[in-house]
């Protein structure tokens, strides 16, 4: 089977699995959903991703390896993360 999530960069097989399991199955799923959407989709279904999870999402959007996103990218992300986070506790 030919997955086009696993040919973006650091998408591997678990994590085609898990964004397979929560609806996206195509980089324009993805980018229509978002990294930090995604990411939360695969946490909320119950899978245990860390935050690479999340970098690894940006990073394919942006076609440059998770590691290699700039502190301040990965510091929105996280921030965007825990606004939503603090929106849904209340």
């Amino acid at each position: 089977m030919n997955d086009e999530l696993q040919h973006l960069k650091n998408l591997g097989k678990t994590s085609a699995q898990w964004l397979h399991a929560v609806g996206i199955h195509s980089a324009s799923d993805l980018r229509r959903l978002g990294a930090v959407d995604a990411y939360r989709a695969v946490r909320t279904r119950g899978f245990r991703a860390s935050k690479v999870l999340l970098y690894a999402i940006e990073g394919a959007l942006m076609d440059v390896h998770w590691n290699d996103l700039p502190a301040e990218r990965k510091e929105a992300l996280n921030q965007q993360l825990d606004a939503i986070s603090t929106r849904h506790k209340a």
